[in-house]
């Protein structure tokens, strides 16, 4: 821990994180300023969409494939009478 934590403060660490994560000068949240840093994050979010929806659709296909053989499993069940 830093010589400086208190644990009163709750926002002490993320203040602390936003400080070593920013350049000095820079305010993290203002919007980009410019039209090629407009289009630059445009193109980062869509790679980050694009990554996303892979994503989903391979856990999509996940669920079916054990949805399928959960129903083959309990199929082959033998029936008791």
């Amino acid at each position: 821990m830093s010589a400086d934590f208190n644990p009163a403060d709750p926002f002490a660490m993320f203040r602390q994180l936003l400080q070593s994560a920013t350049p000095p000068g820079a305010q993290p949240f203002l919007p980009p300023m410019t039209v090629e840093e407009v289009e630059r994050k445009l193109a980062e979010l869509r790679v980050v969409e694009t990554w996303l929806t892979m994503n989903l659709g391979m856990l999509s296909m996940q669920i079916k494939t054990l949805e399928m053989q959960k129903a083959a499993l309990a199929a082959m069940q033998p029936k008791d009478k």
